[in-house]
C-alpha cells in the first residue's frame, strides 16, 4: 500500500521558516515526480514546487520563488519543502504528492498519490 507521510507543520510567525517533509513507503518514488500542493479554506489546491525524478528539473509557482525550495533524497524515498521568510498568506494545509511518471509536471491533475497534509499556519 503506497503511503505519504508528511511531517513539519505547524505555527510560525511571519518571517519564520519551517521545513516539510514527506517519507513515502509501499514502493520506491526514484523514478518519480513529486511536489508540494496547498489548499487555504475556501480555496482551490495549488501547486507550490514540484521536482522531476533525479532532481535536476524544478517549479515554483511565482508567490514563493526566492523563499521556498524543494528538494529529495531518493535513498529515503523522501522529498523536504524549506520555507523561509513565511508571511501570513502561506497559511494552509500542504500535501506532499508523487506521480507515475519522472517529468515535471505542476496540475493538481497530473498528481497519482496524496498525502493526509500537515497545517501550516503564519501569524502575523
Amino acid at each position: 500500500q503506497v503511503q505519504l507521510v508528511e511531517s513539519g507543520g505547524g505555527l510560525v510567525q511571519a518571517g519564520g521558516s519551517l521545513r516539510l517533509s514527506c517519507a513515502a513507503s509501499g514502493r520506491t518514488f526514484s523514478s518519480s515526480a513529486m511536489g508540494w500542493f496547498r489548499q487555504a479554506p475556501g480555496k482551490e489546491r495549488e501547486v507550490v514546487a514540484v521536482i522531476n525524478w533525479y532532481g535536476g528539473g524544478r517549479y515554483y509557482t511565482d508567490s514563493v520563488k526566492g523563499r521556498f525550495t524543494i528538494s529529495r533524497d531518493n535513498a529515503r524515498n523522501t522529498v523536504y519543502l524549506q520555507m523561509n521568510s513565511l508571511k501570513p498568506e502561506d497559511t494552509a494545509v500542504y500535501y506532499c504528492a508523487a506521480r507515475d511518471g519522472g517529468d515535471l509536471q505542476y496540475r493538481v491533475t497530473s498528481y497519482d498519490y496524496w498525502g493526509q497534509g500537515t497545517q501550516v499556519t503564519v501569524s502575523s
